[in-house]
């Protein structure tokens, strides 16, 4: 195989692997801004969800166990700040920043004793059986995490579009006022949004320990919960679109990976600065001030 193939299959199993956090961290963002509120804690949410997962997975010895604790863990988290946002004079924006210092502090403290050791990961599903390439079966080894993500998206968009629960979820987040009317629960219908929401980020936490790259240690999410924010933007508050939205950023994480692939190897970790660039170009094309986001929410914080 050419170089230019190398890079192709690299990006694309790149992709595939590195837009699966992104894609449930995105989703659970979707959910939470979708009923009206902001919630910048799942990058804590995602460091604890990878500590507790992995954790979990090597004490119990199956990595599923693991996800469903990591879910829980990052609900529990989420809960939290869904419960202590609906008192009186409390900012969403301020209060995810002390989620996420408290989400990263609880992982570093509690996941000292499993940097070493090692846990049972997930397992792979065999997309590259085609290829007589070993490099080529190899890359395509996929997570079942990323066909859960892309189920959870449907099952989101169909949620929203079709649902009764999903009706109100989507009226609390765009007028307040319009649901007190009909008798809706703002608070609650926000606090069990934000949950769910941080339970999906837990588990793309979980599949950065126990997946790819397969490890805990304090540096693993490398800021994709914030990142996320922007992808929601991005994605125009459309589940469906968060998938594009996460390839397109896992394509950008993979990058510098796939120039190591073919021997690139003087400033090639200058393209692993990529994702973080593409954050800031879409932040600089869709958040314009006086410029409507379409799709946003009306009772997001950004946008009053």
């Amino acid at each position: 195989m050419d170089a230019a193939g190398t890079i192709i299959v690299a990006m694309i199993a790149g992709a595939l692997r590195v837009s699966t956090p992104f894609l449930f961290v995105s989703l659970g963002e979707c959910l939470t801004e979708r009923a009206g509120r902001i919630n910048l804690g799942n990058e804590g949410v995602l460091v604890l969800g990878a500590m507790v997962g992995y954790a979990t997975s090597y004490h119990t010895g199956s990595p599923w166990v693991g996800v469903l604790a990591a879910a829980v863990a990052g609900a529990l988290l989420g809960g939290l700040h869904g419960a202590i946002c609906a008192l009186a004079r409390v900012n969403d924006v301020a209060m995810g920043i002390a989620i996420m210092l408290a989400g990263t502090g609880i992982a570093f403290f509690f996941g000292k004793p499993y940097v070493q050791p090692s846990a049972p990961h997930l397992p792979t599903l065999p997309l590259g059986f085609w290829s007589d390439v070993p490099q080529v079966r190899s890359a395509l080894d996929v997570s079942p995490l990323f066909f859960l993500g892309l189920l959870a998206a449907f099952l989101l968009h169909w949620f929203f579009r079709a649902t009764r629960v999903g009706l109100r979820v989507r009226i609390v987040g765009d007028s307040a006022d319009a649901a007190r009317a009909l008798g809706l629960g703002i608070d609650r219908i926000r606090l069990l949004a934000t949950a769910c929401g941080s339970g999906l980020a837990g588990i793309g936490g979980a599949f950065l320990s126990l997946s790819y790259p397969g490890s805990w240690n304090e540096g693993l999410s490398s800021g994709q919960g914030l990142m996320a924010v922007a992808l929601v933007v991005f994605a125009r508050w459309n589940p469906l679109h968060c998938i594009t939205a996460a390839l397109i950023f896992g394509a950008a994480g993979a990058l510098g990976p796939s120039l190591q692939t073919i021997g690139v190897s003087k400033g090639y970790y200058l393209f692993y600065a990529a994702p973080y660039v593409v954050t800031l170009i879409v932040l600089a094309i869709t958040v314009r001030p006086g410029r409507a986001l379409r799709g946003m929410p009306g009772e997001l914080s950004i946008g009053r």
